[in-house]
């Protein structure tokens, strides 16, 4: 079997090639997305407990009623542009941005950063991780 591997290297150098390409592509993609801003639901609540971090849920309002983080502040993403000022006084402390499922954060994460918060994070996996860690979340 080696030998049929070795065979098909030498045979197709240019699609070997175009593979490895691709596969390092990849993995640099999926490495630089996996540590670009993000926390567990563990380190979120590590980071609210001993650093008083802010969560800002970025999901709809009948999905935020459903259940949220407690003490998050509700600001949909297609109001953040409009109701970035309510953050402002807290430019120095973390901010945890949680959507659905953890997609979509990264836009609002870039936002706040691009307004000058120092360290904003998104919580990887969002509230659908949250709540399948089993963590608790308030409904009002």
């Amino acid at each position: 079997m080696i030998d049929q591997l070795f065979e098909f290297v030498q045979n197709h150098p240019l699609l070997v090639g175009a593979f490895l390409v691709v596969l390092i592509a990849w993995l640099a993609y999926e490495v630089r997305n996996s540590s670009a801003g993000g926390v567990t639901s563990g380190e979120a609540t590590q980071l609210v407990n001993r650093e008083d971090a802010v969560v800002v849920d970025l999901r709809e309002a009948n999905d935020f009623k459903a259940g949220h983080i407690a003490g998050a502040r509700h600001i949909p993403q297609s109001k953040l542009d409009e109701r970035l000022r309510e953050l402002e006084k807290f430019k120095g402390k973390p901010i945890i941005v949680a959507c659905k499922h953890g997609q979509s954060a990264g836009v609002a994460q870039a936002k706040l950063t691009k307004a000058g918060f120092e360290r904003v994070l998104k919580l990887k996996g969002g509230m659908a991780q949250w709540q399948a860690d089993g963590l608790p979340v308030v409904k009002k």
